[in-house]
């Protein structure tokens, strides 16, 4: 069977959830690029031996310089309840971001309206009445301070494009290696920005499900533990 490039952190007859590393897309490239959906798929069909095309179903994407937890329904059921769930934010979403500079609040709550600039492919925060805003909402909690740079958690309550980066770069606080949102410092592999834990209910067990992914070794030079 052709080797993956990912970690498989958990994978039964309803998901499959990886480690995404960095610089993969979720989805929707093109050849000769590849994506993690891609590879996901080729790895069931080739494991299950599974004739056609295998059904894959995308709960929920994460940024393709970003690395950590990414969830694939196996099933349409699957994929439809844990839509609900993410939905009525019944789901807990963990992330871990390296920011440049040192927030005045050590924890706080993030509120903003933001909208889609297409042409250039990245999130703007505007005003509420403005057509097509979104709120988009999390709270935050700096764990060190490091390097002219902190270790931040955040949770989001909210899902939209570019959320985090956007919300943290808005402000000055830019994604280390981010330099669509303002960063102005390298990142080896990238943005600093990892999906380190994600806890919702199985779509079909209705049992409590916990995943937790250290960040990739690019996060060392930082003093952060990592994989």
């Amino acid at each position: 069977m052709q080797q993956i490039p990912f970690p498989i952190l958990y994978e039964d007859n309803h998901l499959l959830v990886i480690n995404k590393p960095a610089q993969l897309a979720t989805m929707g490239v093109r050849p000769p690029r590849t994506s993690a959906i891609e590879l996901a798929r080729k790895y069931i069909k080739e494991k299950y031996e599974k004739p056609g095309n295998v059904y894959l179903g995308i709960v929920s994407r994460l940024d393709a310089p970003a690395t950590g937890i990414l969830l694939f329904a196996r099933t349409s059921k699957a994929a439809s309840r844990l839509t609900a769930q993410y939905r009525d934010r019944e789901v807990t979403k963990i992330y871990h971001i390296l920011i440049e500079g040192e927030m005045s609040e050590p924890t706080g709550t993030l509120e903003d309206w933001v909208c889609k600039d297409e042409r250039h492919r990245r999130m703007h925060t505007t005003q509420p009445e403005t057509p097509g805003s979104k709120q988009a909402r999390c709270n935050y909690r700096v764990l060190e301070r490091r390097s002219r740079a902190s270790l931040v958690e955040v949770e989001l309550e909210t899902g939209r494009k570019h959320q985090i980066r956007l919300q943290f770069g808005s402000r000055g606080y830019p994604v280390i290696g981010d330099r669509k949102y303002g960063s102005t410092r390298p990142f080896s592999a990238g943005i600093a920005l990892h999906a380190g834990r994600l806890a919702l209910i199985h779509p079909v067990s209705g049992k409590p499900l916990e995943f937790t992914a250290l960040p990739p070794a690019t996060w060392r030079a930082y003093g952060i533990r990592s994989e």
